[in-house]
């Protein structure tokens, strides 16, 4: 079947719009296919997270020194320089090895290396822990609030602590 565009070239790309029960199948060659602006696999941009991470260190004052990139796991003897290429880290104490780099590669994905969201309770815990729990988030909130001088927010946080004490 030849491209419904430029007639020249087989068609690989069908497209179907249905617009108020009007059904319209356009048949077109890669090329006109993407100078309409349609993805195909091929002109889909793959990033994997190792070319990420390596355009990440590409930055000033991001270079891995010679010592650093052989700075290795005591558990399981994975590299720096490996985890840069694959974006992978060997085993849970390399979170503890790497501790220093991990956290400059997070506050600049992240613009921080704490989390500041919101904390998954078990169903562990008993009504008082996960009370006790949320007053303290609630209470927080609310000092954060009055620093901040919105008050309508601090008296709704207010009412809200007063409700579960």
């Amino acid at each position: 079947m030849r491209c419904d565009n430029c007639g020249e070239r087989e068609a690989a790309v069908h497209l179907t719009q249905v617009v108020d029960n009007s059904v319209t199948t356009l048949h077109l060659c890669p090329q006109c296919a993407a100078e309409k602006g349609v993805q195909t696999e091929t002109s889909v941009a793959k990033f994997p997270l190792s070319d990420f991470l390596a355009s990440l260190g590409q930055g000033v004052g991001t270079e891995i020194g010679s010592g650093d990139a052989q700075q290795s796991c005591d558990f399981c003897n994975s590299t720096l320089q490996e985890f840069r290429k694959t974006g992978r880290l060997g085993c849970p104490h390399c979170y503890d090895s790497f501790e220093g780099h991990l956290r400059d590669l997070l506050r600049r994905l992240h613009g921080s290396s704490h989390h500041t969201g919101e904390v998954y309770l078990t169903p562990e815990l008993g009504d008082s822990d996960t009370k006790r729990y949320r007053l303290t988030e609630l209470r927080q909130k609310l000092k954060g609030a009055v620093a901040a001088e919105n008050f309508e927010l601090a008296a709704e946080l207010r009412d809200r602590i007063r409700a579960i004490e």
